[in-house]
């Protein structure tokens, strides 16, 4: 399979268009077995896929142990990302201090048996300290040799600038999906006029926009959906007519579901680099080869009668989910 491939930041290496999320191998989408994730990523190896996405509350420490145990078995060459930001509580809590991100990115880097990470990510935002003291301390953990680069997690327009102008960033995380649009007012263009990569997240809505209809009555009690105001009552049922009528699309182009999802997301821009997540190699092969899909405007404009913008019931976080994300509209 030939991936395409699409540049990190302004100065970062070539990396395949479409990457890699981790977070479900910590069971955030239902119970994970650490030998499976290994296969995974195996097969997203396999794939062409060499830019991984993690962070340190992944499962406490189990997706960068997942990771860092796969690269040292296999030597695979990736660029690596990871996180850090969130204190995990209860109650939740947010520290971008200095002396927190050595201590947390000294552990990450233990766990994923590497002495740098290539993007290092402020996962969430300490509101009361300045992202421009954020951006210093990042900007000494370049210079140290500890990180190649530094980026933001769902951040406002106007965040990625104060950080920018300190110590330029590589790249900023947010959902951005078909049923999460969001960034299309400010986030997106922003990294496009500052040459910043934009790497959305849950590209494929959670696996709402899967090969086959999801129960959210089977989720299990541990299920990140299971509280997610998009999956619950009569907000999924709504959903689902939407889901079904993209479906019934992608079956006339030939491909899945969560290909055309992913497909579209990429056709969003040049400095796009999506990271679906996956727990098996068999969801994997759903999308992986999403990069060779074309689209053509007429494609495009049939997707958008399908599923307008605005079209998904229900928020894309609950009230406790949301706590730390940046609103700017």
């Amino acid at each position: 399979m030939s991936m395409p491939k699409r540049q990190l930041g302004a100065n970062g290496p070539m990396v395949g268009a479409i990457g890699f999320g981790c977070m479900s191998f910590a069971g955030f989408f239902g119970e994970a077995d650490d030998e499976t994730s290994l296969e995974t990523l195996a097969a997203v190896e396999a794939a062409g896929i060499d830019f991984w996405d993690t962070a340190n509350l992944y499962g406490m420490g189990r997706s960068e142990r997942i990771v860092g145990q796969y690269l040292k078995e296999s030597g695979a060459d990736v660029t690596l990302a990871t996180k850090v930001g969130i204190i995990p509580g209860p109650p939740r809590a947010f520290s971008n201090e200095e002396d927190y991100i050595r201590s947390e990115l000294e552990s990450s880097l233990k766990k994923l048996n590497r002495d740098k990470v290539e993007l290092y990510y402020i996962h969430r935002r300490q509101q009361e300290l300045p992202v421009e003291t954020v951006a210093e301390t990042m900007g000494k953990l370049i210079e140290e040799g500890l990180i190649d680069a530094w980026g933001l997690s769902e951040v406002a327009p106007s965040t990625i600038r104060r950080a920018h102008s300190v110590v330029p960033v590589t790249a900023v995380q947010n959902e951005y999906s078909l049923w999460t649009r969001q960034p299309e007012l400010g986030v997106i263009q922003t990294c496009e006029e500052l040459d910043i990569t934009f790497v959305p997240f849950s590209p494929v809505a959670r696996g709402a926009l899967g090969v086959a209809d999801l129960d959210p009555s089977t989720f299990d009690d541990s299920d990140f959906r299971k509280v997610n105001p998009r999956f619950m009552g009569q907000n999924w049922l709504e959903n689902m007519g939407y889901i079904r009528a993209f479906r019934e699309f992608a079956e006339t182009k030939g491909v899945s579901t969560p290909a055309l999802a992913l497909a579209w997301v990429l056709h969003q821009g040049d400095h796009l680099i999506p990271i679906p997540g996956t727990r098996t190699k068999e969801h994997l092969a759903d999308w992986a080869h999403a990069g060779e899909i074309g689209l053509s405007e007429d494609d495009l404009w049939e997707i958008e009668q399908i599923l307008p913008a605005g079209w998904a019931a229900g928020d894309r976080y609950s009230d406790q989910q949301m706590v730390g994300v940046e609103r700017y509209c």
